[in-house]
């Protein structure tokens, strides 16, 4: 039992450790603009198979309008799958910031870890209110498909992410 606290609280560190270097700009300035040229993968993730031109079904896109309902009714888990910089410039109401390279690791972890590291409830593989949003809708689609392979079968994006967000609410 010991050995296995210690291991948890290891990655706990390790992650959250990640995330004030990524935030103290100890990587570079714009990781996504290093890599955007290799089709296979982009910073160390499989790219989704959205960018690679396939589409995602239309019954896991949440719309503007959709979107808007679920916050309202406060029936949505809101996942950004954007870095903690594009997190702090700017972010939909009641969005956690999960950054695409953590999701895969993030939705692996046992609740109470989850919890400590990202301040909320680790979503349940059958809820349908899961919903990944990015900036415009490419990293959100793999977060999508990270997710329902991990089976979290019902979960959606929001493919307008937070541009048409910041657009359509003035922002």
């Amino acid at each position: 039992m010991l050995i296995k606290d210690c291991v948890k609280s290891t990655v706990i560190t390790m992650l959250l450790l990640r995330r004030i270097l990524v935030v103290a700009g100890s990587y570079v300035s714009n990781p996504a603009s290093s890599c955007k040229n290799n089709l296979k993968h982009v910073c160390n993730f499989k790219t989704s198979s959205a960018v690679m031109g396939q589409t995602v079904s239309q019954d896991k896109v949440v719309s503007y309008e959709q979107l808007k309902k679920m916050l309202e009714s406060h029936n949505i888990q809101l996942f950004d799958v954007r870095s903690p910089e594009e997190f702090q410039a700017g972010r939909i109401p009641s969005s956690t910031n999960i950054p695409l390279g953590e999701l895969d690791q993030a939705l692996k972890m046992d609740s109470e870890t989850f919890k400590k590291l990202f301040n909320v409830e680790k979503p349940q593989k059958q809820d349908s209110n899961i919903v990944f949003q990015c900036q415009s809708g490419k990293r959100s689609a793999t977060a999508l498909e990270t997710a329902v392979n991990q089976g979290y079968t019902k979960a959606k994006h929001y493919a307008g992410g937070y541009s048409e967000w910041s657009e359509r609410e003035g922002n």
